[in-house]
C-alpha cells in the first residue's frame, strides 16, 4: 500500500513503533492496551524509549529496563545492545538474592537475535531477572516498574534526558540519566547493593587503544583515535551522586566468558570491589552503591550518563563545482561532520561536570514541559501519537553541527541514516521543531536559502553535510521549495525576528521567481508538470 518513498519515510517509526509499544498482533489484541497508560506483558516486547540530546545520539531504555540501540557514534546502530546492565543484590543470612534490574528477556531476542544459536554470548540474557515489568511513557521520561516475589522491594527505573522547548543547547546535550528508586515494601530492614556493570562497548575491534578511566563516583569507557581513524575516539561515562559509591575499574581479564562470570559472582556475593584504573585494556567495569532501607523507606540512585565522540567520517552530498578553494577564513568548511557538542565541550570531563552541576535544574525545567504536555484535554490516542513522534528528535535521524544548525536524514536504517540532506519535501511537513525549538527550524531555512540555493533561485532539496554549497544538476522539489517560502513567513510569525526576515527576504524573492518561471510559465496560478514532489512522481 505504500510507494517506496513512503516506506523510506517510515524509517523514523523504527523508534516510534518501539515507543508506542505495538506488540505482535498474533499475540496481543490492540484493545489489551489502553492508550497513554502502562504497557505490560507481550506489549513490552518492542518498547525502546530514546534517551539523548537533539543531534547528540541516543541510547534506548526498553520496556523491560534493558539498554539497547546504543547509537552514540553519530550514526544509527539499531542492533547495538552491549552487555550493560544494572543489578540489585539483597543480602540474606544464607544466600543473597541477586537480580538484573530488568524484566524477562523477550523471546524474540533469545531465539531471533544474531548469535543466539551459540547461546547469545557476550550478553546478560542468562542472568536472573525480575518476574514482572511494566512501562509508562511520559515523554521525555520513561518509567519501568519491576516486581519480583523474591525481592522485598518495589523498583522503578526512570530514564530521561533534557528536553526544554526554547532551550536548544541544553536539549542537545550528549547525556541522559537512569534513576533507580527502591522502596522497601516488607516489614523488615533490608540491606542491599545497587550496581551498574558494563563491558567496554566503546572499544573498537581493531587497533587497541581502549581502556577505562576514572571519574568521580564512576568510570569512563574510553577508546583512543588514530591518525588514520580519528572517528574512533570516543568516551562514555557512568557516574552517580552518591559518595558511598565504590568502583571496580577493571573486570578480571580472562578467556572466554571469565570476565562476566566473575563480575556476576561479585554482584551475587555483594563484594564491593574497589579496584583502581589500570593501564591498557579492560574488559569492563562496575560501580556499587550499598544502602539500607527500613520498612517503608525508599532510596533513589541517580545514574548519570554522558558521552563524547567529537570526530566522524561523515561527509555527504556533492561540492559545488565553482566552490572556492578553502583557505583560512569563514568560507572554509570542515571536511567531515563535527557534532555541536564538540564545539561546546572540550572533552568528556567537561560534559560530566556540566551534567552533574546542572542536573536538578535541567530536570525541573524538563518536567515543566512534561506536566504541561500531559495536562492536555486532547484524546489519549492523540497525546500518545504526538509524544511518540517527538522521540525522533532524540534519534540519530537528526544531526547538529558546531555552528548550531541542524541537518536531518529522512529516517534511519539499521546502521546509518537513510536519505540525506534535510530533504525539503519530507521535512516540509514536520511541525514539532518550529513550535518547540524555533531557532533550530530557522537554521533549516538558513541552509535552504543560502548554501542550497543558487543565483537562479534553484534549491537543491538535499543539503550537503557538513553544510556547504552543493550542486544544482537535479530538478527542484516543488512542494519543498514553495513550502520553504511559506515557512519563512511562519518562522517570522513565531519569532517576531524582523531583522532575520529582512536578511533572508532577497533570497526568498529569487526563489519565488524561480518557482513561477519553472512551474507556472503561462501565469495561470496553477503548477504545471513536471513538478517533483514528496511522492517522487513528476506530476
Amino acid at each position: 500500500m505504500y510507494a517506496h518513498r513512503t516506506r523510506f519515510r517510515l524509517y523514523p517509526i523504527i523508534v516510534l513503533v518501539a515507543v508506542l509499544g505495538l506488540a505482535e498482533t498474533s499475540v496481543v489484541r490492540a484493545q489489551d492496551h489502553r492508550y497513554n497508560e502502562s504497557y505490560e506483558g507481550p506489549n513490552l516486547n518492542r518498547v525502546a524509549f530514546p534517551i539523548g540530546g537533539i543531534g547528540a545520539g541516543m541510547i534506548c531504555l526498553e520496556g523491560t529496563g534493558a539498554i539497547s540501540h546504543v547509537s552514540v557514534r553519530n550514526t544509527m546502530e539499531f542492533f547495538n545492545e552491549p552487555c550493560s546492565f544494572a543489578a540489585l543484590t539483597v543480602k540474606k543470612a544464607k544466600t543473597n538474592v541477586a537480580k538484573v534490574l530488568e524484566g524477562p528477556v523477550p523471546a524474540w531476542k533469545v531465539f531471533g537475535a544474531p548469535k543466539t544459536g551459540n547461546g547469545a554470548p557476550r550478553t546478560s540474557f542468562g542472568l536472573p531477572r525480575f518476574d514482572k515489568a511494566s512501562f509508562l511513557a511520559r515523554f521525555p521520561f520513561g518509567t519501568v516498574t519491576l516486581e519480583d516475589r523474591e525481592v522485598p522491594m518495589r523498583v522503578e527505573v526512570t530514564g530521561w534526558s533534557p528536553f526544554i522547548p526554547g532551550d536548544p543547547d541544553n536539549s542537545s546535550m550528549p547525556a541522559g540519566a537512569l534513576e533507580y528508586t527502591f522502596s522497601n515494601t516488607s516489614a523488615k530492614t533490608v540491606d542491599a547493593v545497587f550496581s551498574y556493570n558494563t563491558k567496554n562497548f566503546m572499544a573498537v575491534e581493531e587497533g587497541g587503544g581502549d581502556t577505562i578511566l576514572p571519574v568521580r563516583n564512576g568510570f569512563v569507557l574510553h577508546q583512543k583515535g588514530t591518525a588514520e581513524a580519528p572517528q574512533n575516539l570516543g568516551s562514555f561515562a557512568y557516574f552517580v551522586d552518591d559518595n558511598n559509591a565504590v568502583v571496580d575499574h577493571c573486570w578480571f581479564k580472562g578467556g572466554w566468558w571469565d570476565s562476566l562470570t566473575l563480575a556476576w559472582d561479585n554482584i551475587r556475593e555483594a563484594r564491593l570491589l574497589d579496584n583502581p584504573p589500570v593501564a591498557g585494556r579492560c574488559p569492563g567495569a562496575s560501580l556499587f552503591v550499598p544502602f539500607t532501607l527500613k520498612p517503608g523507606q525508599k532510596k533513589t540512585v541517580r545514574l548519570m550518563l554522558a558521552w563524547y565522540v567529537p570526530e566522524t567520517d561523515l561527509r555527504l552530498g556533492r561540492d559545488a563545482p565553482d566552490a572556492p578553494a578553502c583557505e583560512d577564513g569563514e568560507c572554509c568548511h570542515s571536511s567531515t561532520y563535527v557534532p555541536w557538542y564538540a564545539g561546546r565541550f572540550k572533552d568528556i570531563k567537561e560534559v560530566c561536570r556540566y551534567w552533574r552541576r546542572n542536573y536538578d535544574d535541567l530536570r525541573a525545567k524538563t518536567s515543566l514541559f512534561t506536566d504541561a504536555f500531559y495536562d492536555s484535554t486532547l484524546p489519549a490516542e492523540v497525546i500518545e501519537a504526538v509524544a511518540a513522534n517527538l522521540t525522533i528528535l532524540k534519534s540519530p535521524t537528526i544531526l547538529r553541527q558546531t555552528d548550531g544548525r541542524i541537518w536531518c536524514f529522512e529516517g534511519c536504517s539499521d546502521d546509518r541514516g537513510c536519505c540525506h540532506g534535510s530533504c525539503t519535501h519530507v521535512w516540509n511537513y514536520a511541525q514539532a521543531i518550529p513550535h518547540l525549538f524555533p531557532s533550530l527550524e530557522r537554521s533549516l531555512r538558513q541552509t535552504e536559502f543560502n548554501e542550497s540555493q543558487d543565483d537562479r533561485g534553484h534549491q537543491a532539496f538535499r543539503s550537503a553535510l557538513p553544510i556547504r554549497p552543493t550542486t544544482h544538476q537535479r530538478h527542484a522539489a516543488s512542494d519543498g521549495q514553495l513550502g520553504g517560502i511559506m515557512k519563512v513567513y511562519r518562522e517570522w510569525r513565531i519569532s517576531g525576528d524582523t531583522l532575520w526576515l529582512e536578511e533572508i527576504w532577497p533570497k526568498v524573492k529569487i526563489s519565488l521567481d524561480y518557482c513561477i518561471r519553472t512551474w507556472d510559465p503561462r501565469g495561470k496560478g496553477v503548477l504545471e508538470e513536471p513538478h517533483h514532489n514528496t511522492y517522487d512522481i513528476e506530476y
